[in-house]
């Protein structure tokens, strides 16, 4: 899309970003603390500097050369050292500066994390190593993907970066959610890749594409080596069981230099390492490809379980290291599988050790269907029952067909679906969806009111959209058509930041291991985002849905059914955080509130939940993606906009968090859990590419009323439920938790797209957790 037209649809686009600004853009939402990297802080220095040298040096060079020798610095230097437990190999450090995908593993593209990068400027004393960092510093400012893009699309007023929250509508660049075409990488292997790679390359000898692919496999073969070397350095100080470990993790790393691989333990070192190298952080049906290998082992006694336990425990450890926060998805289960009886294998096992391990990541995810095992759906229950808060569960009746009309694929393609990060749906192998952009409906609503100035700060921000004061609406229809008006603005906004972020990452970077495996990079001779990938889709998370309607639910009542209040005393009410006017918040407060399986409220949020998800769908295809969806997720941006978004005309005060994803606001569920899940099955799926419905019981309930649950989840599903995250948790402790925090390092919630460390999340996310009803 054209720059000129976004500029002047965002009316002062900041073209001059001031170096502290780059230091105070939030990177990411990260909750666990990150291992340190292994490598001295010199090195590390002498890395970086290399990287830069090499960027600098292959400027004027295709992206794809650019590419792949910046790889060539970062690995296989920055694996990490093979630990005592491990029963593969495959960790991975990385930098201030380098490549990525995604902002969760260091960044994306030729990416700086300023903010880091002066962290780690300040582990030095010496003056002249500073001046090298400045230097470094001053050089990315200027070639930094996401500093290039955020210079283009950020401004004073409408569109923030990520995840600057007082702005309505957040943008940023990444490549969330890749979920790759592993199959194809095992069926293969990386000798059939090259064969196949070349196979093309006969016919296009100048495709810089195909030319820096072969490149990075061979880099997947030095890499391998690298760890050889690595593994028999630890054989010489090895007992006799260590180094017959040892042993076959050498074989395998020769193995897959070139041949596919044929035990399990080859297709899982195989599937890691080229993780890895990729960047990619979400892992896709684990079950359906690894679980022949895994099958015939145990059936040819190669390995036995016990050993195959180890191995996935060893991955989910591995998993877990990298600390992304709100991805590390492994799926399992559901329809579209290749061979069921041996993925159920996998999976049964997979399911022991992700409640064993109790981690917070993988995200641990199970697809549901008519023909899912009875014992699968109780191991489920179990392991929810242990407060694992894993598995989180989807329903494939529901999901399948919503894929089909929400993404315009037939139905084989939509069985491959995948949800990642916080909920959003790719297909596998096939699609990219990734969320960069975000947007407050709940913020919108209050400029509505307020005549397109945001009264959490008193900046207007409504762009070319004229707003007349509230007392001169006549009419709930004609004040609710303003405010739509208002979201079209931004829902144009949005699509337009959306695309750019796709211009602006192809213009810098192919992501030459990701696109590999997706299709049809290899047979199109293109990059994922160069018109490579099958299926080019995006998704939008909406923040404060619920807030929102039932807001509007507030003033249709109130004002023009009731006419008990008028919009002017209710905005100034608002405007006031209800100081001098309890009355009203407490009428705002006692009206219908969705989750109550009430027809009142929950017709209000089903009209806007529409509206705004075929609003933003329509203009994906319009501007000429495959398709651009709506998520509802909130990975506790829901608190961190609620921080900067004024009082609401649900009640809620100002600076307090927003409702969770698809949920209600916290407490405003009184009626059960049947009445909350009856409220949340009234959104069709098929207008959203993911969603996120959290519920929360206490072990009690949950484990003694084990088929009164049972029967309540399978209905929900049967009446149209496409998704569960589940914590079982007891209040009190939770309470006492955010009082004696060291009593309790591993309590294990579910936020929301995520799991976390209870006492790692900030007290107003702990606040919202507690605020959301449990039943007991």
């Amino acid at each position: 899309m054209d720059i000129k037209t976004i500029g002047e649809m965002q009316r002062g686009v900041n073209i001059n970003m001031a170096k502290s600004k780059m230091e105070e853009i939030p990177q990411n939402a990260e909750v666990s603390k990150k291992l340190p990297c292994e490598k001295p802080l010199l090195k590390q220095l002498e890395i970086m500097e290399e990287y830069t040298k090499v960027h600098k040096e292959t400027l004027n060079l295709p992206k794809e050369i650019r590419e792949i020798r910046c790889l060539n610095v970062l690995y296989p230097t920055l694996f990490r050292e093979i630990q005592e437990e491990d029963k593969f190999i495959g960790r991975i450090d990385f930098l201030p500066i380098g490549f990525g995908c995604v902002t969760s593993v260091g960044g994306v593209g030729h990416y700086c994390v300023f903010s880091k990068l002066r962290e780690f400027q300040k582990q030095f004393e010496d003056e002249n190593l500073k001046k090298r960092i400045d230097d470094l510093y001053d050089y990315w400012l200027e070639h930094d993907v996401k500093t290039l893009y955020c210079k283009d699309i950020v401004n004073d007023s409408t569109v923030g970066a990520f995840i600057d929250c007082k702005y309505p509508l957040i943008a940023t660049v990444r490549i969330s959610g890749m979920m790759l075409d592993y199959p194809k990488l095992l069926n293969l292997g990386i000798g059939g890749l090259r064969k196949l790679i070349n196979g093309h390359l006969e016919k296009d000898k100048d495709n810089n594409f195909y030319n820096a692919s072969l490149k990075a496999l061979d880099l997947f073969v030095d890499s391998a080596s690298y760890l050889q070397e690595m593994v028999q350095r630890h054989m010489g100080t090895a007992n006799d069981t260590r180094k017959k470990e040892l042993e076959v993790i050498y074989e395998s790393l020769e193995k897959i230099k070139n041949d596919k691989p044929e035990t399990f333990h080859e297709a899982l070192q195989l599937f890691l390492l080229y993780a890895l190298l990729t960047g990619v952080i979400n892992y896709g049906r684990l079950d359906d490809y690894l679980g022949p290998y895994l099958k015939h082992d145990l059936d040819n006694n190669i390995i036995t379980e016990n050993m195959a336990y180890g191995y996935l425990k060893t991955l989910w450890t591995m998993i877990e290291n990298r600390r992304t926060t709100v991805n590390g998805r492994i799926i399992v289960g559901g329809t579209g599988r290749k061979n069921p009886e041996a993925a159920d294998v996998f999976l049964r096992l997979a399911m022991k050790v992700s409640a064993d391990c109790k981690y917070v990541e993988p995200q641990f995810t199970l697809r549901l269907n008519k023909d899912t095992p009875e014992d699968i759906f109780d191991s489920a229950l179990d392991s929810l029952g242990k407060g694992v808060t894993y598995p989180t569960l989807y329903n494939d009746e529901v999901n399948i067909p919503a894929v089909m009309h929400s993404m315009n694929v037939d139905e084989k393609t939509a069985e491959q679906y995948v949800p990642f990060g916080c909920g959003e749906f790719v297909i596998q192998g096939q699609s990219t969806g990734t969320p960069n952009t975000c947007i407050n409906l709940l913020k919108l609503l209050t400029m509505a009111l307020n005549e397109g100035i945001d009264p959490f700060d008193n900046i207007k921000k409504s762009g070319s959209v004229d707003i007349k004061p509230v007392s001169e609406f006549k009419s709930y229809d004609e004040f609710y058509a303003k405010y739509l008006e208002l979201l079209d603005y931004y829902f144009d906004l949005s699509v337009e930041a959306q695309m750019h972020s796709y211009k602006v990452m192809n213009r810098e970077v192919s992501f030459l291991f990701t696109s590999i495996l997706m299709d049809d990079c290899i047979s199109n001779g293109k990059a994922l985002l160069d018109g490579g990938v099958r299926y080019l889709g995006g998704t939008n998370e909406t923040y404060g849905n619920i807030n929102t309607s039932d807001s509007l639910y507030a003033i249709k009542h109130l004002v023009f059914e009731e006419k008990k209040y008028t919009l002017d005393e209710l905005q100034k009410a608002s405007a006031a955080n209800f100081e001098g006017y309890e009355k009203i918040r407490k009428d705002l407060i006692d009206c219908d509130k969705y989750g109550n399986d009430l027809e009142t409220a929950d017709s209000v949020a089903v009209d806007f939940y529409e509206y705004v998800a075929n609003g933003i769908r329509d203009r994906g295809l319009k501007f000429g993606m495959d398709y651009y969806l709506i998520v509802i997720s909130n990975n506790q941006v829901n608190t961190e906009w609620g921080r900067q978004t004024a009082a609401s005309l649900d009640g809620r005060l100002k600076g307090m968090y927003m409702n969770p994803a698809n949920n209600p606001q916290g407490g405003a569920d009184k009626s059960g859990p049947t009445a909350t899940l009856n409220s949340l099955v009234k959104f069709n799926p098929k207008y959203h590419g993911g969603s996120v419905q959290n519920i929360k019981f206490s072990p009690t309930m949950f484990n003694e009323d084990r088929d009164k649950i049972k029967s309540l989840f399978k209905t929900y599903f049967r009446k149209g439920g496409c998704q569960l995250m589940v914590t079982v948790v007891d209040k009190g402790v939770l309470e006492d938790a955010k009082i004696h925090p060291e009593l309790y390092p591993n309590l294990i919630v579910r936020v929301s797209g995520f799991s976390a460390i209870f006492v790692n999340l900030e007290s107003d996310v702990q606040d919202e957790l507690l605020s959301r009803v449990l039943y007991q």
